[in-house]
């Protein structure tokens, strides 16, 4: 499952995040580090998900 997140993760990162821990602090952060920059976003999408 998670490989299927990363997947998803590196596509649209928000999207990612929301899969592993719904509507949380992680979930705005990764919006707005995707808004600033699409790097940034997956970057900070793959770490969440490999953490947990």
């Amino acid at each position: 499952m998670d490989l299927i997140r990363i997947i998803i993760a590196i596509i649209l990162p928000p999207l990612g995040v929301f899969m592993q821990v719904g509507f949380g602090g992680a979930f705005w952060l990764n919006i707005l580090l995707t808004l600033l920059g699409y790097i940034p976003g997956i970057i900070h999408a793959i770490w969440i998900i490999a953490r947990r």
